[in-house]
């Protein structure tokens, strides 16, 4: 890989997300604790959450990844909270279809993923971006079964 593409792949706006992930505290009474890993990297994010009216009250996520993951979860964070399960579905798929397939950005507001275009390239860092997503959208399926229950 050539130094260039690595630069641009660690922007300076991607290493100001990886550094300054919100929504880092544990939640003590979370519906629903899911833990993710990437299998190419080790990777990790472990995401908690609660909901009310099937939208996020809480969140909150344990980032042990690249700076690409942290980046991801970072952009995640910022609007996660009163997001419901089919907005996080939706930015999930967006954000593959966006790596893997060329796709547009994911819809607002989750636009900000536009700064990992530059990841597309990089196949074997798609796993480490796409955790923080992967890891909501199943807390989140989690979180409305113990609200049937």
């Amino acid at each position: 890989m050539p130094e260039t593409d690595l630069i641009k792949l660690y922007s300076g706006r991607i290493l100001e997300l990886a550094a300054d992930i919100p929504l880092t505290d544990e939640i003590q009474s979370a519906q629903a604790t899911v833990k993710k890993r990437s299998p190419h990297c080790g990777s990790t994010v472990t995401v908690q959450l609660s909901t009310t009216d099937h939208r996020i009250s809480e969140f909150a996520q344990d980032v042990k990844a690249c700076a690409l993951g942290q980046a991801s979860a970072s952009i995640l964070a910022s609007n996660v909270i009163g997001r419901t399960k089919s907005e996080i579905i939706n930015a999930r798929d967006q954000l593959s279809d966006m790596l893997k397939k060329q796709g547009p950005i994911p819809d607002a507001p989750f636009e900000g993923f536009e700064v990992l275009i530059p990841a597309r390239d990089f196949k074997n860092r798609h796993a480490s971006i796409m955790l923080a997503l992967d890891a909501t959208a199943e807390a989140m399926e989690i979180a409305e079964q113990s609200n049937c229950a």
